[in-house]
């Protein structure tokens, strides 16, 4: 059953829902779940009366939350409830670490505060570990800034009926809003009007993004499994590094903002709470005897971008042993997950492994914020994988703002290094406007990378099915984010059979 059919703010006429509701509703964020594990899930609401003023709307002080989780949308049998404080020190946000669930089984939750009642949302627990597991049915996105683009893409996200939306960064956008392009003239907070620094402006941006319609539905609709990349901070920053090189001490504070926020916003178990600046988010699922997904952290504990970051040539400094994207710690983790005895093995994160080249010969140059400027990080991984007989490695990401399907090989200049795997980046969910289904910089990228086999850069999501036997994904993209209500449409599916890294276009 898809989210739209039993969350009645947030379908049909939208405009007469939203005006005929109480000044003082508080679930105007929508709800959400996230982590799922065999017997938990986490279930997520923040409070607002009003998402476009400070505070959302909200007033000093502490308010009992009551939350509801039952097999069946109507809450006959309640399967466990209880009453949570949602306070000022965390933006009015609640995490609730619903335990006690059946493995692999549809629920439904909502919250109360007085006589207000929520959004129903939808939410799975995970299959039993090494139960058998025919099918699993996921997506991922990445990369929604708002000034950009209508969320259409979400709305046929949350009639997709689901097991777990992963995703993979770019939540929110730090860049100051100009009252221009797609959404001119819509409401905003005053905070829109500058670039986020401090940690009522983070979460400003946050209410802001989450009172749109369709990425409420997406959120009611399924689990999400979530983790951040540059912009949820500052563009491009590395570990303590910022793109302006600003003092670190003073960056860390920002950081330190920007985490409280992103916790306070997602899905994630109270575990996950930032200490300081800090914040410990790579995790590993897993789906049955099915699949293991690995979700990374490639900003926390990278070096600095080689080159002062941007397009350039692989040398020695791309290619130093002492440079890493993961850290020592994230690394030895990712290997040991290659143990594990599942049919698939992904890594979800942000940013491509693979080599996005550009030019030819003398003139070849790749980006060096992702995998390509960090290139024995990517030895290392890749290698660790072959040398434990991984057959299925899957790398799902996003950021470029385009869909790439590509081979997954340690070198992209030795045109006889092995394939080890495929990898899937899904495009913007609305960065960079429209798109086109070719720009000149995919065309480009087509030419001086051979192992990239399909490129489209439209705006979207990635839908796909895994089963014992092959992963299929379906490219879902939109002619235009610029107007509302725009078709989806599936511009490619890609196949790739189990024990063999090759792919397959239809």
């Amino acid at each position: 059953m898809g989210a739209l059919a039993f969350t009645p703010e947030l379908s049909g006429a939208v405009a007469h829902a939203q005006s005929s509701v109480p000044p003082d509703y508080p679930f105007r964020l929508g709800v959400a779940s996230g982590d799922p594990l065999p017997d938990s899930v986490v279930l997520w609401t923040r409070l607002a009366t009003d998402p476009f003023a400070p505070a959302g709307g909200m007033r000093p002080g502490v308010v009992p939350v009551r939350w509801q989780i039952a097999p069946d949308e109507n809450f006959r049998s309640v399967t466990a409830q209880g009453v949570e404080l949602a306070t000022e020190f965390d933006g009015w946000s609640v995490h609730v670490d619903a335990a006690g669930l059946e493995p692999g089984r549809e629920y439904f939750y909502r919250f109360l505060v007085g006589p207000h009642a929520s959004t129903v949302g939808r939410t799975k627990t995970a299959p039993a570990v090494g139960k058998p597991l025919p099918k699993l049915d996921f997506a991922w996105a990445s990369c929604q800034k708002w000034e950009d683009g209508y969320f259409g893409a979400y709305k046929d996200l949350a009639a997709s009926d689901l097991d777990v939306v992963f995703f993979l960064g770019d939540y929110i956008y730090e860049y100051a809003i100009k009252d221009e392009g797609a959404r001119k003239g819509q409401p905003r907070p005053d905070a829109a009007n500058r670039e986020t620094m401090v940690l009522g402006d983070y979460r400003d941006r946050y209410a802001m993004y989450k009172a749109d319609e369709n990425l409420a539905a997406a959120h009611a609709s399924a689990p999400w499994i979530s983790t951040f990349d540059d912009h949820e901070v500052d563009n491009n920053w590395a570990s303590q590094i910022s793109q302006d090189d600003d003092d670190p001490r003073e960056f860390l504070l920002r950081r330190a903002d920007a985490f409280k926020a992103w916790w306070e916003n997602t899905p994630v178990r109270g575990n996950l709470r930032p200490k300081g600046p800090d914040m410990s988010v790579y995790r590993r699922f897993s789906f049955g005897d099915l699949v293991d997904f690995s979700v990374l952290d490639t900003r926390q504990y990278r070096s600095d971008q080689a080159h002062g970051d941007g397009q350039h040539a692989q040398d020695s400094e791309t290619a130093d042993p002492s440079r890493t994207i993961t850290g020592p710690e994230q690394e030895k983790w990712i290997l040991d997950g290659f143990d594990s005895p599942s049919t698939w093995n992904f890594l979800a994160h942000q940013t491509v492994i693979s080599d996005l080249a550009q030019g030819l010969e003398g003139d070849r140059k790749v980006g060096m914020d992702p995998w390509s400027g960090y290139e024995a990080s990517r030895h290392r991984i890749l290698d660790g994988a072959r040398d434990r007989g991984v057959t299925n490695v899957a790398s799902i990401v996003g950021d470029i703002h385009r869909t790439i399907v590509s081979e997954l090989r340690r070198d992209y200049q030795d045109q006889v290094s092995p394939v080890v795997g495929v990898e899937i980046a899904t495009t913007s969910i609305a960065s960079g406007k429209d798109g086109a289904d070719v720009d000149s910089a995919g065309a480009a990228i087509v030419a001086a990378s051979p192992h990239v086999q399909y490129g489209n850069a439209r705006r979207g999501y990635l839908r796909a099915s895994l089963t014992p036997n092959e992963w299929r994904s379906e490219v879902r993209v939109l002619d235009a984010v610029s107007t509302p209500g725009a078709a989806v449409r599936t511009a490619q599916t890609v196949t790739v059979p189990s024990g063999r890294p090759e792919i397959q276009l239809s």
